[in-house]
């Protein structure tokens, strides 16, 4: 059976939803700066650990980048939860527990991460869009930034784990 629709829920428009992602985006920002501190310290593989420094050093630029984005949008900087990224920073935090000292932690590590990243690609690429159509034209650079980091982020990853991470769990396992 439909339910009628409330007077406020169909005043809302692409600016609520962009404010929405946009809290969504900088609680998730917040969060994976700690895991990539924990996944950091986890890692076996030196390559990996300096990968999660590189990409701990930009979420830091990348959070300041949306409190300027906050600022364009006269909003105050606010996190909200988010449960998809809870959801895979808590996958994250399994792998590092389950396999600790496994031959397959590093390459369980790359995939978590890539989880991340590409979470983190929808969500931005659909931030710069929206930006765009609302005339944030301060706003859209700095989205198209961190869009840009990410893309690379995850290109760099799915490197690790074919030049190497992925053959050394396979390896060792064996």
């Amino acid at each position: 059976m439909a339910t009628k629709k409330s007077s406020q829920g169909s005043s809302k428009g692409l600016e609520d939803l962009f404010y929405n992602g946009l809290k969504d985006i900088y609680y998730a920002e917040r969060k994976i700066l700690t895991a990539l501190r924990k996944m950091a310290k986890g890692a076996e593989s030196e390559e990996l650990k300096a990968a999660f420094e590189k990409h701990r050093a930009e979420t830091e630029g990348q959070i300041e980048r949306l409190q300027q984005v906050f600022d364009a949008f006269g909003k105050r900087a606010q996190g909200k939860t988010c449960p998809a990224i809870d959801g895979i920073i808590e996958e994250g935090q399994e792998i590092l527990e389950e396999f600790e000292e496994a031959p397959a932690l590093d390459a369980g590590l790359v995939a978590a991460a890539q989880s991340v990243e590409h979470y983190e690609i929808a969500r931005y690429g659909t931030l710069v869009t929206w930006a765009g159509l609302l005339g944030l034209k301060d706003a859209v650079p700095l989205l198209e930034r961190t869009l840009k980091e990410e893309k690379a982020t995850d290109e760099a990853l799915t490197r690790l784990g074919e030049t190497g991470v992925n053959e050394r769990a396979m390896q060792q396992a064996a």
